[in-house]
C-alpha cells in the first residue's frame, strides 16, 4: 500500500478539547479538470462564482450559532482552485468569515493555488487579506508527467509562481507534488523531488497517485488503456522523497508530509489529531462531537437549499466506539509524533518493532518510515482484538 493521495477527506474519530477547531472552505472551480481527480470541481462553472460566494456567506450565517464556543486555529481554502477568484474576492469571503466565527489571532490560514492563476499582484493581495501561508499544486517538474496527469501548466510556470510568492513576501510555501503517473520513471520523480528541494519550499506534500474509478484515468485503466501504477515502483519513490528530505533537512512529520522547522501544516494537523472542524460549501465535511457531516455536491443544489433557508447537509454519520478507536489508531500513526504505547495492550506492537515498521520513543509508540508505507494494514493488526472499548481520548 501507498499512501493516498491528497488525504483531504480523512475524518478524525473524537474531537478536542480545548475549543479549538479548523475551517474549510471548498471552492469548487477548476480551469480543466484532470483526469486523475476525484474531488467535487467543477470546469465551465465560473459563472457561477458570484453567486456561490453569497451562498457561502449565506451557509455561515447558518452555522455560526453551532460554533459560537469554538475557536478557528486554522482556515484552509481549497477546491478546485480557490485562485481562479480574484484575490480580492477572496479577501472579502475571508473578512467577512472572521465576522461571524471567532478566528485566533496567529490562525494559520492557507490557500490553495495552481501556478497559471497566481502572480505577483494577486499574491501581495492575497497576503494583504491575511493569508500567510499558500500551497502551489506543482505535481511534477517533469513536462511528460505533467502531461500524462492532464495538468496545464509547465515547470517553468510553477517555478515563476514560487518566485513570485517569494516577491510577494509569502513565507510559508507548501509545493503539492504527485509520483507514480505513467511513464514516470524512478530517476524522472529523483529529479522532481531534487528541483522542489532546490527552490527551498518550506513544505511538502508527496503523494501517491491512486485510481478512482469515476475518473477519466479510472476508465482508461479499466479499459486497458493506461496500466495502473505500479505499487512496488511507488513504494521506491517513497523512499527516495523519504531519502532526499530528510538529507535536506525536512522532517517527515506525516505520511505523506514533509516541513521545515515550525512548518508543519496546522489545519491537517487538527484532522489527524482530532480537532473538531466545519467545513463549508459544496460537498465540504464536517466534524464535531462524534458527528460527521457533509454538504451536498452538486453547486446548484447547493445553492438552491441555502436560497430555500436550508443548511445545505446531504448525509450524516456517527461511528461506533469500536470504529472510532480503530480511527483514532490510524489517524494517530500517520504523524511522527505516533500514539501513547497504553493505547495498545501489552506486546501488541512487540512484532513490528523487531520488524523495524515501528519504533518506541520514551512512552509513545510511532511508525518509522518503513510502517508508513502499510499503515492501514497496521493499523488493523494493531486494533485486532480491542473492538468495543472506549476511543483513546485526545
Amino acid at each position: 500500500m501507498t499512501p493516498r493521495a491528497r488525504d483531504e477527506h480523512v475524518q478524525p474519530g473524537s474531537a478536542g478539547i480545548d475549543g479549538s477547531a479548523g475551517l474549510y472552505v471548498h471552492i469548487p472551480f477548476c480551469l480543466t479538470r484532470c483526469g486523475y481527480c476525484d474531488f467535487n470541481t467543477y470546469a465551465g462553472l465560473e459563472h457561477l462564482a458570484g453567486a456561490y460566494l453569497e451562498g457561502l456567506t449565506l451557509e455561515s450565517d447558518l452555522a455560526a450559532p453551532e460554533w459560537r464556543d469554538h475557536t478557528f486555529v486554522s482556515v484552509f481554502f481549497g477546491g478546485g482552485t480557490p485562485t481562479m477568484l480574484p484575490s480580492e474576492r477572496l479577501g472579502d469571503l475571508l473578512g467577512s468569515l472572521r465576522r461571524r466565527f471567532s478566528f485566533d489571532p496567529a490562525a494559520e490560514i492557507t490557500v490553495e493555488a495552481n501556478p497559471d492563476t497566481v502572480d505577483g499582484r494577486a499574491l501581495a493581495g492575497l497576503l494583504a487579506s491575511g493569508v500567510g501561508r499558500l500551497s502551489l499544486g506543482v505535481q511534477s517538474f517533469d513536462p511528460a508527467v505533467l502531461v500524462s496527469l492532464e495538468r496545464v501548466h509547465s515547470p517553468q510556470s510553477a517555478r515563476t509562481a514560487f518566485a513570485a510568492a517569494r516577491s510577494a513576501g509569502f513565507q510559508n510555501v507548501n509545493l503539492d507534488l504527485i509520483y507514480g503517473a505513467n511513464g514516470e520513471t524512478l530517476e524522472s520523480w529523483r529529479r522532481t523531488v531534487e528541483e522542489a528541494v532546490a527552490l527551498e519550499p518550506d513544505h511538502l506534500s508527496c503523494y501517491a497517485l491512486t485510481v478512482e474509478p469515476s475518473t477519466r484515468l479510472g476508465r482508461k485503466v479499466a479499459a486497458g488503456m493506461v496500466p495502473p501504477p505500479d505499487p512496488d515502483l511507488q513504494a521506491d519513490m517513497y523512499h527516495v522523497a523519504c531519502d532526499l528530505l530528510g538529507a535536506a533537512g525536512y522532517e517527515h512529520y506525516e505520511i505523506s508530509n514533509w516541513a521545515t522547522p515550525g512548518r508543519r501544516c496546522l489545519h491537517n494537523m487538527g484532522y489527524w489529531q482530532g480537532r473538531p472542524y466545519l467545513g463549508l460549501g459544496a460537498g465540504a465535511h464536517s466534524h464535531r462531537d462524534g458527528r460527521r457531516w457533509w454538504n451536498v455536491r452538486p453547486p446548484r443544489q447547493y445553492l438552491d437549499l441555502l436560497d430555500g433557508g436550508e443548511l445545505p447537509i446531504g448525509g450524516e454519520e456517527r461511528l461506533s466506539d469500536a470504529e472510532r478507536a480503530t480511527e483514532r489508531l490510524l489517524l494517530g500513526l500517520r504523524v511522527a509524533d505516533g500514539i501513547p504505547a497504553q493505547w495498545l495492550p501489552d506486546g501488541r506492537a512487540t512484532p513490528f518493532v523487531e520488524d523495524g515498521l515501528a519504533e518506541r520513543r520514551g512512552d509513545r509508540l510511532a511508525l518509522t518510515d518503513r510502517g508508513m508505507l502499510v499503515a492501514n494494514e497496521l493499523v488493523l493488526a494493531f486494533a485486532a482484538g480491542i473492538g468495543g472499548v472506549e476511543p483513546p481520548g485526545p
